[in-house]
C-alpha cells in the first residue's frame, strides 16, 4: 500500500526539491549529540540552507549546561565546512534543555510552548544503543522516552512529519524482515508497567524470560517502541527508519568520519592496535553495514516525502545493504586488515592480524593463546617493574564488546527495502546526488579504506604526518611476527619429533636437505 501511494503521488511532490521543502521550517531533534544526530544536524545546515531554526534536546551533563554542550558539539571538525562557508548558519541551532528519561522530557514550560507553536519536523534519534543495557533503563529511554515525545508532538500545531529512528534488528527473531511493524511477543504497555512497578534486581532476573529469543534489551525495546507507536500515534504523520549496523560516513563533508567505539568500530580499532586477534563470527555470513550519512539522507528525504504528500499512513523504511550491495564478514575484515597495514595506527602493540571462526571451541583456544596468555605475561612484567597492569582489563572490555556482537556476526537476515528503492525514484537528479541513499553505489574497497583512515584520524586523533613513522614501525613488527611464527612452528615440530620416530627422521632429512641446498647455492 505504501509503495502504491508513493508511485501515485510522485508527480505532486516532484516540483518541490528536498532543500526547498525545509526552507522556513523549524526542526526539533532528539539525540542530536549522538553519532547520527551530529551528522543529521550538519547535513540540514549544509544542504538545507533555508531551514529557519533547529532545536536540539540536550541534557545537562558532567557539570556542563545544555548551551555549553551545544557549543562544544558545534566545534567538531564535522562542522568545518558550514563554519567556513556560512558561519552565521550555526546560530540557527538552539539548545533545549531536557532529559528523555524524565516526565514531559524535563523541558521547561516556556520551551514547550515554543516547540508546540513553531516545530514542523521532528527527528527522534535519542536512544540507548548499549546492547547489554539493563532492561529498566532501556525501557525508560527507548520506550517511555518515545511515549513522552509523542505526547509533545501531539501538541504541535504545525507538525508535518515525525521521523522515528529504529533498527533493522528490532525484528531479528525473523529471518526475513519486511517494511512493516510486527506485533511483539508482549504488550508494550504490559512491559512498561512491569518495569515501573518491580524492583530493578527483580527486573534483571526476569530479563532473559521477557526478551525471549531476542539477543538483548536494545532490540527488544526498539520492537516494543515500534508497536506502541503504531497503536498510539493517532493521526501523527509518522515515518520509521530502520538502519542496520551504522558505521562511518561515505561522502561529505568528511569521508570516514566516526566519533564513537560502538559496533564493529571498537573491535576494528583494537585489532589495528594489535590487541584483538580472534572473534566468533561466521565469515560467510553477510555483514549488513551502512554508512551513517546514507541513513541521514534517507531520514531527511522521508520527512520531505511525508510533508509534501500530506500522507498520514505509517511508513517504514529498512535502510540496509544486504540486498543491493552485500559484503561478507570475511571480506569486510580482510579489507580492514589490508588498510590497517597500509595506513597503520601509531604506537601499535603488535602486528595487525587476526582470524574469525564460527567454531566456539576454536575461538576459545584462540582467545586463550592470542588474548589472555599475552595479557597475563605483559601484565606480570609490568607489575614486576612497578607499573600498573592494564592488559587484562583491556581484554576483558574487548571480550564483552565482541560477545555483544556475536549474535549479529553468526546470523544473517533478509531485509526487504522496496519502500526505500521506490522513494529514490521520486527524487530529481540533483537531490539524488545531494541526498544519496542508494547503497548500490557503495565501493566497499574505497569505503573501508576511508573507514580505517577515519578511525585513525577521528578516534585516535592521529595526523597524516605520523604515517611514515607508523609504517616503519609496522614493517619491523611484521618481521618480528613472522620470525615468531617460524620459531613457534619449529618448536612444535621439534616437540613432536621427540616423541615419534618417523617424524624425527623426517625432521633430520629436512635439515639435511636445507644444508645441502645451502652448499649448492654458490653453484646455482
Amino acid at each position: 500500500m505504501v509503495v502504491d501511494q508513493e508511485a501515485a503521488m510522485s508527480s505532486n511532490c516532484a516540483v518541490v526539491a528536498v532543500g526547498d521543502f525545509y526552507t522556513g521550517k523549524t526542526v526539533f531533534i532528539t539525540g542530536g549529540t549522538g553519532f547520527m544526530g551530529k551528522v543529521l544536524l550538519e547535513k540540514l545546515l549544509r544542504a538545507c540552507p533555508g531551514v529557519s531554526r533547529i532545536y536540539l534536546l540536550i541534557r545537562p551533563k558532567k557539570g556542563q549546561q545544555a548551551q555549553e554542550r551545544l557549543q562544544q558539539l558545534l566545534c567538531s571538525p564535522l562542522f568545518d565546512s558550514v563554519r567556513k562557508e556560512r558561519p552565521s548558519d550555526l546560530s540557527k541551532v538552539r539548545a533545549i534543555e531536557g532529559d528523555i528519561t524524565q516526565p514531559e522530557l524535563a523541558i521547561a514550560p516556556s520551551d514547550i510552548a515554543l516547540l508546540t507553536r513553531s516545530v514542523n519536523v521532528v527527528f527522534h534519534s535519542a536512544a540507548t544503543v548499549k546492547f547489554d543495557e539493563k532492561l529498566k533503563l532501556s525501557v525508560t529511554i527507548n520506550m517511555l522516552g518515545t511515549q513522552r515525545l509523542i505526547e509533545l508532538c501531539k501538541k504541535m500545531d504545525h507538525l508535518e512529519c515525525l521521523v522515528h529512528v529504529s533498527t533493522a534488528y528490532c525484528n531479528c527473531d525473523r529471518s526475513e524482515v519486511k517494511e512493516v511493524v510486527y506485533p511483539p511477543s508482549m504488550s508494550p504497555d504490559k512491559v512498561t508497567s512491569l518495569v515501573e512497578i518491580l524492583d530493578e534486581d527483580l527486573v534483571d532476573s526476569l530479563t532473559t524470560k521477557l526478551i525471549g529469543n531476542r539477543p538483548n534489551t536494545y532490540t527488544f525495546t526498539k520492537a516494543l517502541a515500534e508497536s506502541w507507536l503504531k497503536e498510539n500515534r493517532g493521526d501523527l504523520p509518522l515515518v520509521i527508519v530502520r538502519p542496520s549496523i551504522v558505521i562511518s560516513s561515505i561522502n561529505g563533508p568528511l569521508q570516514g568520519w566516526v566519533d564513537n567505539w560502538n559496533g564493529p568500530t571498537g573491535i576494528i580499532a583494537a585489532a589495528g592496535k594489535g590487541l584483538f586477534r580472534t572473534m566468533l563470527c561466521d565469515p560467510d555470513k553477510t555483514a549488513d553495514l551502512v554508512p551513517v550519512d546514507m541513513v541521514i539522507n534517507l531520514m531527511i528525504v522521508t520527512a520531505w516525502r511525508m510533508g509534501t504528500t500530506k500522507c498520514r499512513d505509517l511508513q517504514v523504511y529498512n535502510c540496509c545493504t544486504g540486498q543491493r550491495k552485500p559484503i561478507k564478514w570475511k571480506d569486510f575484515i580482510g579489507m580492514c586488515f589490508k588498510y590497517m597495514r597500509k595506513h597503520p595506527f601509531s604506537q601499535i602493540s603488535w602486528y595487525p592480524d587476526g582470524t574469525v571462526t564460527a567454531s566456539r571451541t576454536l575461538n576459545w583456544f584462540n582467545k586463550c593463546f592470542l588474548h589472555w596468555l599475552p595479557a597475563y605475561i605483559l601484565d606480570s612484567l609490568v607489575w614486576l617493574t612497578g607499573g600498573k597492569p592494564i592488559m587484562l582489563r583491556i581484554q576483558d572490555k574487548l571480550t564483552k564488546a565482541a560477545t555483544c556482537l556475536e549474535y549479529f556476526t553468526l546470523n544473517e537476515w533478509r531485509f526487504d527495502d522496496e519502500n526505500v528503492r521506490t522513494l529514490a525514484t521520486t527524487l530529481n537528479q540533483t537531490d539524488r546526488k545531494e541526498f544519496c541513499f542508494d547503497v548500490a553505489k557503495i565501493d566497499w574497497e574505497s569505503y573501508i579504506e576511508n573507514y580505517v583512515l577515519g578511525i585513525r584520524r577521528f578516534i585516535f586523533k592521529e595526523e597524516a604526518s605520523s604515517l611514515p613513522k607508523a609504517r616503519r614501525h609496522v614493517a619491523r613488527l611484521y618481521w618480528s611476527y613472522r620470525l615468531m611464527q617460524v620459531i613457534s612452528v619449529m618448536c612444535l615440530w621439534h616437540f613432536l619429533t621427540l616423541r615419534y620416530a618417523p617424524l624425527r627422521q623426517l625432521w633430520v632429512n629436512a635439515l639435511r636437505l636445507l644444508v645441502y641446498l645451502a652448499r649448492m647455492l654458490p653453484f646455482l
